[in-house]
């Protein structure tokens, strides 16, 4: 009898470390965590007197070290790739704007995301927004999302000729998000920015 316990004992261990042993032979290696933003809102701008009403879709990941730039021929951790989707309703007229951007800078912390987006295509009301490069903030938050955006009431500068004009934005800046979400809202996955490869 006793040999027979010692007999079960040794193999109920050895069933523990095979059902151990096992998943992790056969784990798929995972690769980093990569920093998105996705999904889709609509904020009501408290300043504004008509109640415009503004509709933003995120759908961005970054993509580090992918895209060259002067200085730096390999790209930047902050690089990223995806679209930003714009819709303006003029309560006023009834009117719907839109415009659509491709994603080329994310940077992101816990709960929030700045990122950049070049204007691709737009309505005619917009026409003027194509080529120019937009910056964007989200906020993915418990209490509620929100969302900045780098035009509007923000980015204004003033020229060598003392004038004001709305200035130019830089890959990854943006004001902090302060629009409330009313509709919807925004996903943040937050990832730590990654050092370059070996090779570069």
């Amino acid at each position: 009898m006793r040999n027979t316990f010692r007999g079960l004992g040794t193999a109920a261990i050895m069933v523990g470390v095979t059902l151990v042993a096992v998943p992790g032979a056969n784990a798929t290696p995972q690769g980093p965590r990569v920093a998105s933003v996705g999904g889709s809102g609509e904020v009501r701008l408290t300043y504004s007197p008509d109640n415009d009403v503004r509709s933003f879709t995120f759908d961005a990941r970054a993509t580090p070290y992918t895209r060259a730039l002067p200085g730096a021929p390999h790209g930047l951790p902050t690089d990223a790739t995806g679209t930003v989707r714009v819709a303006h309703r003029l309560a006023a007229n009834g009117l719907t704007v839109r415009f659509a951007a491709r994603v080329d800078c994310l940077v992101t912390a816990e709960r929030t995301a700045t990122l950049t987006a070049v204007v691709t295509e737009a309505d005619t009301p917009a026409a003027d927004l194509v080529g120019r490069r937009l910056g964007f903030s989200v906020y993915d938050g418990p209490g509620g999302d929100r969302v900045g955006f780098s035009w509007s009431v923000v980015n204004a500068d003033q020229g060598p000729d003392g004038q004001w004009r709305e200035g130019t934005v830089g890959t990854c800046l943006a004001p902090a998000a302060f629009a409330p979400v009313t509709r919807g809202g925004w996903t943040v996955r937050h990832a730590e920015l990654l050092p370059p490869p070996p090779d570069k």
